[in-house]
């Protein structure tokens, strides 16, 4: 019997991967293309749209070709993608309108500021579950509207289409400007702000509050349905599931109990617990989100994302040369026992969930003669591990549960003086699959669930491995103190931007 794979292509925010996974949830084939990242201005971030589909054009066929797997073998594709990241494109001729608004773009803040002033604002997070933020895709797609001379005019006729980034990739793998598909799944379409968490559908309230026009949206689908046929690159292979990135690795991770708890630690962190069939209403700076959906049943979700992570390695080695490589940081971190009394607060564009600081910009305090290049180091190590722990303080307050472990991936957890770390400030073991492409192994397993390959969510629980853990050992107290530490030091690095005046009308 001819062997058979199962396809996932990642696009990520730097990057887009294509990897096959076997039966037993092996790596088969992997190929990556980076793409290029723009910052015409201060706190904008852009992307190519088409740069994007041409990578994915490329590396389709090359990792075919690469493992020696025919076409024909292709059980079924997977996408995941990087989330909120906005794409406006003609219809007719397949072209997008200008590059695509990156998920850490902060262009919207002034609008967002207009829209929290509405009467109608508060009623906007219990309709979508998200907070009125730069983070979602709404605020971008609204911007667009205004700033692109008829393109509002073109939206309302149907002339141009809106997506995140699967929707872009399956809108082309089906035929494009002949015949594309203009599809997204629920938890995409939970992150633009226009969805309703209750009914699943593009929300009237919400799209008329934004000024969206209904005719732009793509149909809103669960995480594992039919998205069609290829017609594009390697035609006839089925596309039977489409998540969000972190959707994706929580479901890689095989978080598939009420209160199992993933983070993915990459450019930034993102700690997502599954709440079940409950819908649970933060109270605590946390997300209310979809999970992912297998049938009609929706899984919901309490999410925590944390803006700056490994970026904050990124800085200290590109922008300050505090290291030449990124590996470098935990051998510097181990020079010195504790950080010295120093504390770093990455909040280069604010603080993401649970501050939600707008206002608040990065700092480094408790500075002293005494303060090496090593105590720097392990500051900025755990910089991540007390967000960290911010999140998981909410996450316990909010669902009434406390996860009995933290499962982690992500290129961070290469750093075992990190996951050490964590565990000792979360106080809870830390855990790292041997299969680290959780994001891609989630839109793998999902497509398979869909298509038979496999055949329910439990028995993937039997692919997970455990490859390294680490657990707590930091003395009570000493972790209440440095605790109370870094809340202080969050607390100075917030209202550093002050609102700029009205000009008087």
């Amino acid at each position: 019997m001819t062997q058979r794979y199962v396809l996932a292509i990642d696009q990520g925010t730097t990057s887009t991967r294509c990897i096959l996974f076997d039966q037993r949830a092996r790596l088969a084939g992997v190929a990556q293309r980076p793409h290029q990242q723009h910052y015409p201005r201060p706190g904008w971030a852009e992307q190519d749209a088409l740069e994007i589909w041409r990578n994915v054009e490329r590396i389709v066929p090359r990792v075919l070709r690469d493992s020696g797997i025919a076409a024909e073998q292709i059980a079924a594709i997977g996408i995941a993608n990087q989330r909120e990241t906005t794409v406006v494109w003609d219809r007719r001729t397949g072209m997008p309108i200008g590059r695509a608004i990156v998920w850490q773009d902060v262009r919207t803040e002034e609008l967002v500021g207009t829209l929290q002033e509405r009467p109608e604002a508060d009623r906007i997070r219990a309709r979508c579950g998200l907070p009125l933020a730069t983070y979602f895709a709404a605020p971008r797609l609204r911007w667009m509207l205004d700033a692109v001379a008829g393109l509002r005019e073109r939206a309302e006729r149907g002339e141009v289409l809106f997506g995140t980034m699967e929707t872009w990739l399956i809108w082309n793998l089906t035929g494009g400007a002949e015949g594309g598909l203009h599809l997204t799944d629920v938890t995409n379409a939970g992150r633009t702000m226009l969805m309703n968490l209750r009914t699943l559908d593009w929300d009237d309230e919400l799209l008329e509050f934004f000024g969206i026009p209904a005719a732009m949206l793509p149909r809103i689908q669960p995480s594992t349905a039919s998205y069609g046929v290829t017609r594009r690159i390697v035609p006839g292979i089925r596309i039977a599931a489409a998540l969000g990135d972190q959707h994706a690795a929580l479901f890689g991770q095989t978080c598939f109990a009420r209160g199992e708890l993933k983070c993915t630690y990459g450019t930034g962190g993102f700690l997502m617990m599954n709440t079940g069939s409950e819908l649970v209403r933060s109270e605590h700076g946390l997300l209310t989100t979809i999970g992912y959906q297998i049938g009609e049943e929706p899984v919901y979700a309490l999410e925590g994302p944390i803006a700056v992570t490994g970026s904050l390695v990124q800085w200290v080695r590109d922008n300050i040369g505090l290291v030449t490589s990124a590996p470098e940081i935990e051998t510097l971190a181990r020079t010195v026992t504790d950080n010295g009394g120093c504390y770093i607060v990455p909040a280069f564009s604010g603080l993401y969930a649970p501050h939600w600081r707008g206002d608040a910009r990065g700092l480094i305090v408790g500075l002293t003669s005494y303060i090496t290049k090593g105590h720097l180091a392990r500051a900025v190590l755990e910089a991540t591990a007390w967000q960290t722990r911010d999140v998981v303080e909410a996450m316990n307050a909010d669902s009434g549960l406390r996860a009995d472990a933290l499962r982690v991936d992500g290129g961070m957890t290469s750093n075992n003086l990190l996951m050490q770390i964590v565990a000792d400030v979360i106080d809870v073991p830390v855990l790292r699959p041997f299969v680290a492409e959780t994001v891609s192994l989630g839109a793998a397993y999902a497509a398979g669930l869909a298509v038979g390959y496999w055949p329910d969510p439990e028995g993937l629980r039997t692919h997970w491995r455990l490859a390294a853990q680490w657990m707590p050992r930091m003395d009570p107290v000493h972790r209440a103190d440095e605790y109370g530490n870094w809340q202080r030091a969050v607390e100075l690095a917030s209202g550093w931007v002050r609102a700029k005046p009205k000009a008087d009308r």
